[in-house]
């Protein structure tokens, strides 16, 4: 660690550690708090409220009663105040950005993109939720009239993980408050202090107490807050094990499910060889591969393995590990030790198989905490092995060769996670085939299977256990809207 990054945490304030309920910061009802430790440091950051059930009724009460209250609030005057949110989050970039560097690990850049996109889904769901609007409808019975229009479904339980905690809130948050909804956020309680600081601006920017409530917590809390009376809907982002048990819960309650992605990069033989890896190793290394998209395996065609393994290597220099709060570093801490173990399980399995660990391969040393992880790069990896059919969740990059597209496909598919894809060729029929065959939600041509676009609709696929949905644009107002028919009947 620099002398200047230290000084420069040594700033970092945490402004609220408590429950957010009915507008204002609150202690949990019974009293109890769980230590929040950064990664980065290894340091408790903060003591931070721990909810209990009277938390969570008092959190759901406040939520319906502002929900049926904000769901006569006209749409343009709802974006008039969600835009303001967007711009105050914006003004508060610097101090959030840093804090969630902090209780995090990724890297500032990093941390910025995510305030900074969070700000912008406010303005875009703004935007969306006054150009959302139903059509009149022919009858065959000449005195009816039919119209539709879309409402808010109620009130949302929104389950979000330790990755992007910000950032996951805005994406349901921002169209939810367009559309009329109420929310309960639960983050977990080890990455909440970014969120918590940020939803001071709410006040200000004139969103009336009740309709955002946040209650960190962990999967016990999460199991009661989705099984709760008064929650009409959930919208959860996280592991397919957790998903499957809250749709388990759920019964009949509407629901946005993003769940875990393993998805493939698959480079075939006319790829240029050099972009592709270039694209593969910076989806490994971004928030430390800790990415539902993240470059979970490359399936690589036989005729450029060696070539594509060789660029592989070349461009594992730009996975910088190092201090997060540093202007050179790209690869920070993972963030929690059972994550850091999964990794560590799927390496020692590839060490035990006999492939080859081309760069990096463990836990480095010379840093306050553990969780500081080399770059990895595994080749001749097999389509069954844990690096292959689990998601690492790592900055580890494994390559499976395959010698046709035939084959490649057929291994992309084998795997229920795919979530998303990417493909590297300069041939279009080739592309088109891979878009259309490879069951995942999306598919990236020529770039890395990261890519992310506020405006894009991300999500599974049917046939996986990638979840459903779709988060980002118009398409997370309609999944969070109910379709409402009008029939008038005119003598």
């Amino acid at each position: 660690m620099t002398t200047e990054s230290l000084l420069t945490r040594a700033d970092i304030a945490v402004p609220h550690s408590q429950l957010y309920i009915a507008g204002e910061y609150v202690d949990a009802a019974s009293g109890e708090t769980s230590d929040v430790v950064s990664p980065v440091t290894g340091e408790v950051i903060a003591s931070i409220a721990v909810p209990g059930r009277e938390d969570l009724d008092r959190a759901v009460a406040a939520a319906r009663e502002a929900q049926q209250a904000w769901s006569r609030v006209g749409v343009w005057q709802r974006a008039a105040i969600l835009h303001r949110v967007g711009d105050l989050l914006a003004a508060k970039r610097d101090d959030l950005a840093r804090l969630l560097t902090l209780e995090q690990g990724k890297p500032l850049s990093e941390a910025y993109a995510d305030i900074d996109e969070s700000a912008q889904l406010f303005h875009l769901h703004s935007e969306d939720a006054v150009r959302l609007h139903g059509e009149t409808l022919p009858s065959n019975d000449t005195h009816k009239r039919m119209w539709t229009f879309y409402q808010g479904v109620g009130t949302w339980a929104i389950v979000i993980p330790w990755n992007f905690p910000v950032l996951m809130f805005a994406e349901f948050v921002a169209p939810g408050l367009a559309t009329g909804n109420a929310v309960v956020v639960k983050p977990p309680a080890h990455t909440a202090l970014s969120l918590l600081a940020a939803v001071e601006v709410l006040e200000e920017a004139g969103v009336p107490a009740g309709l955002v409530n946040v209650l960190p917590g962990e999967g016990a809390f999460g199991g009661e807050l989705v099984s709760h009376p008064g929650i009409d809907a959930i919208g959860f982002i996280g592991s397919s094990a957790t998903a499957e048990k809250i749709v388990a819960t759920a019964g009949l309650k509407r629901s946005i499910i993003e769940a875990s992605g393993n998805g493939p990069v698959v480079v075939l033989d006319d790829a240029d060889v050099e972009a592709a890896a270039r694209a593969a190793v910076r989806g490994a290394f971004y928030n430390a591969g800790q990415v539902c998209c993240a470059t979970g395996r490359v399936l690589v065609h036989s005729a450029v393995r060696e070539r594509f393994v060789e660029a592989t290597r070349a461009a594992a220099a730009e996975a910088v590990l190092g201090d997060p709060f540093a202007s050179t570093t790209t690869l920070g801490p993972m963030n929690n030790q059972a994550t850091a173990n999964k990794v560590d399980a799927h390496l020692a399995e590839a060490r035990e198989r006999g492939f080859e660990i081309v760069v990096g391969g463990g836990r480095a040393s010379g840093f306050p905490t553990d969780l500081y992880y080399e770059f990895t790069v595994v080749d001749g990896v097999a389509p069954d092995a844990l690096l292959s059919v689990a998601e690492t969740f790592g900055p580890v990059v494994p390559i499976i060769s395959a010698d046709s597209d035939d084959e490649l496909l057929r291994i992309a598919n084998e795997d229920a996670l795919g979530l998303q894809g990417a493909v590297f060729t300069k041939d279009l029929s080739r592309a088109y085939r891979f878009v259309e065959e490879m069951r995942t939600g999306q598919v990236v041509v020529n770039d890395s299977n990261g890519f992310w676009d506020i405006n894009m609709p991300f999500g599974g696929v049917g046939g996986t256990r990638t979840g459903w949905g779709r988060i980002g644009g118009k398409h997370t107002l309609l999944d969070m809207s109910d379709l409402r028919t009008g029939v008038l009947h005119l003598d």
